[in-house]
Formats: structure tokens, C-alpha cells, sequence
């Protein structure tokens, strides 16, 4: 594809490693291409960072037409940068867009943007241990009309945020409330697309949760308030008995690029894994038997997420001491092992610049 560059003429300083957080500074510059019905995507471009125009008719703005990604660009020991997985970021992006009825970009294509657009932003990879450059692909419709129908008109862009260590004084074991009033999504809804509705819909639950002074909330199933599906923007696992147990992709559970590395991970380490409905009963009695070894969250800004607390009607259940327990910490260290370099990967995930 062919990529216009124009790099700006008064580039930011980089802020303090040791103060960066996440999604609070921007990179130098922003990658974008629209889509118009008949010619396909055209005026593919990187440009300095800075404000976008929009029509007031536009679909994004009235119908919630957009979905978006995010993955890192990490800097390991030689200075060189490095991606994981970003093929899979590629095909859920291109899933969540038929969903939502915008137009997909061919792969191979999506890969090259990336690939152009991360090393013209490398000098803002962070070099300190833990940090990384968050990577938020996104795209939306701008039909500058208010008819209901699929996008005719449509912007893809790429910006970049340097992000800090999830974890800046070691991994703490979170507390969650098990949401029983409102829900997600649905099977036969948007709940497997990456689109922004979703998380639109989790904040009521999550400002109820963060007041009783949980971190998040343990979604259930929209259809019978019964089987466990999320947990706050991650996916979710546990382990009963030895065996490891995560809600099935029924259709209303985003498939996340880090729920598959951990499973994979997991098979290849010997453990059972179950992908299946798994009902807040069953999870229940785990708890109160003792025999919920560990339970934690999985996704691309924390890897993983220890869960040492969790409550529903009002019962608070203490998993693992607050520790976080051994499988959790095994695949954070093998996960994040890969993505800084320092393991070998054995599985191909790594993607080098």
C-alpha cells in the first residue's frame, strides 16, 4: 500500500517513564484512510497528531457505528521493538467490522499500516521494564446522513499511547462484585465484536461496584442471569480441582488474543482446560467447598488479573489467601517473558520490526 508520511514539525518530548500510566500521553503521530462505497479504502496516511473533523450527521456519532483493537509494541534488551499476536488483533478487528457493518481490510494490508506506523513512532517504545507502547487501532462510520443502513463512509485510524507497568508495585490480587442486575450483551448481539456499546454499557455496573469498593464486576449471561461470562473488560478463568475452567465463546464474550495464549500456554504446560458454560452455582459451591484454587482476568493491558476477593448478594468469598496463586503467576511470567524478549518463543506469536 502506499502510505503517505508527513512527520510533524514539532515533536513532543517523551514524558518520564516513571509517570506514564495509560492512554495519558500520545505519540508524535496518527495513521489514517478512509473508505468510500465503489473506490474501497484511498488516502492512506501518517500525519501529525491532532484533532479530526466531523460531519454532524455522522453514523458514528448517532448509531455507535466504530469498533476498535489494542495491542502493544514492546522494546526488548537490544534496543529492538517487537509485536505479539498482531495478526490476531488483524481478524478480530475485521470480525467486529461485519458485525457491525462497516468494511473490513484485507490482512496482509492491515499488517503493512501497522508494521509502517509503529516503526515511524518507535522512538516513543518505552526502554524501562513493565512499559510498552499501547497500540489502539479503531475505525467508524461517517455517512453524513441520518438513515440507518450499512456504512457507506467510513475513517480507520492508529494512534499510539506509551503506556507504564500495569503493575507498579508488584501483582495484587483484586476484589470483584458479581454483577447480578445489569448485563453485558447477548448471544446474537455485539458481545464477540470489540466495539465501543459494549463498554459503554459495563460502566453503570462498574461505578456501582468501584462505591462498595470493588475493582470491577464478574458479568453473567444476559439470558438467564446465571452463567458466568467476563470480568470487567477481560476475559476470566479458574481453577477447580486442577482443572482449569473459562466461559465458553458462546457468541457474547469477547475471544481475547491473551484468554487464547493462556489456554494454549496452559495445554502445552500439561493442565486440563474446559471451555464450557459455567454457571455462578457451580462457582458458588467451589468457593464455599474450598476447592477454587485460583481465579483471575486475562487481558492485553494486565496479561493477567488475580482475583482474591469475590462477592455476590452481599457474601464475600476470600480465593487463595489474597495470593496470587501459582498458574496465575506462571503464565504472567511466561507471557510477559515472550512479549519482552526474555524466553524463547515457542509458539510464533512474536512479530519483529
Amino acid at each position: 500500500m502506499d502510505i503517505k508520511i508527513i512527520k510533524t514539525q514539532e515533536p513532543k518530548q517523551m514524558p518520564n517513564e516513571s509517570e506514564l500510566g495509560f492512554g495519558k500521553y500520545f505519540s508524535d503521530h496518527m495513521f489514517v484512510m478512509e473508505y468510500e462505497d465503489g473506490k474501497g479504502w484511498i488516502n492512506a496516511r501518517i500525519v501529525p497528531f491532532g484533532y479530526i473533523s466531523l460531519h454532524p450527521a455522522s453514523t458514528v456519532l448517532h448509531y455507535g457505528a466504530e469498533i476498535f483493537e489494542g495491542l502493544k509494541a514492546y522494546r526488548i534488551a537490544d534496543g529492538t521493538v517487537q509485536l505479539f499476536r498482531p495478526m490476531e488483533n488483524i481478524k478480530r478487528m475485521n470480525t467486529s467490522a461485519e458485525r457491525m457493518c462497516l468494511p473490513t481490510i484485507d490482512e496482509d494490508v492491515a499488517l503493512e499500516i501497522l508494521e509502517t506506523f509503529v516503526r515511524c513512532e518507535k522512538d516513543w517504545v518505552p526502554h524501562s521494564k513493565g512499559s510498552s507502547l499501547y497500540i489502539r487501532p479503531y475505525m467508524f462510520g461517517n455517512d453524513e446522513t441520518l438513515g440507518v443502513h450499512t456504512v457507506k463512509r467510513a475513517t480507520f485510524m492508529i494512534i499510539a499511547s506509551p503506556s507504564g507497568s500495569y503493575y507498579k508495585e508488584g501483582i495484587n490480587p483484586v476484589k470483584i462484585m458479581i454483577e447480578s442486575e445489569d448485563v453485558r450483551t447477548v448471544r446474537g448481539g455485539t458481545g464477540y465484536a470489540k466495539c465501543g456499546g459494549n463498554y459503554a454499557a459495563s460502566t453503570r455496573a462498574g461505578e456501582r461496584a468501584n462505591k462498595k469498593g470493588y475493582s470491577q464486576v464478574l458479568w453473567l449471561d444476559g439470558v438467564e442471569r446465571k452463567y458466568i461470562e467476563e470480568v470487567g473488560a477481560m476475559n476470566v478463568m479458574f481453577k477447580i480441582n486442577g482443572e482449569i475452567i473459562t466461559p465458553a465463546l458462546t457468541g457474547s464474550i469477547l475471544p481475547g488474543i491473551t484468554r487464547k495464549s493462556c489456554i494454549e500456554v496452559l495445554k502445552r504446560l500439561g493442565y486440563s482446560v474446559s471451555e464450557r458454560l459455567f454457571s455462578v452455582e457451580e462457582l458458588l459451591a467451589a468457593m464455599k467447598s474450598g476447592t477454587l484454587e485460583e481465579a483471575w482476568g486475562c487481558g492485553t493491558a494486565a496479561v493477567v488479573s488475580p482475583i482474591g476477593r469475590l462477592m455476590y448478594e452481599d457474601v464475600e468469598y476470600v480465593i487463595n489467601n489474597e495470593q496470587i496463586g501459582e498458574v496465575t503467576q506462571k503464565l504472567y511470567d511466561i507471557l510477559t517473558g515472550i512479549q519482552w524478549g526474555q524466553l524463547e518463543d515457542e509458539y510464533g506469536w512474536i512479530h519483529k520490526l
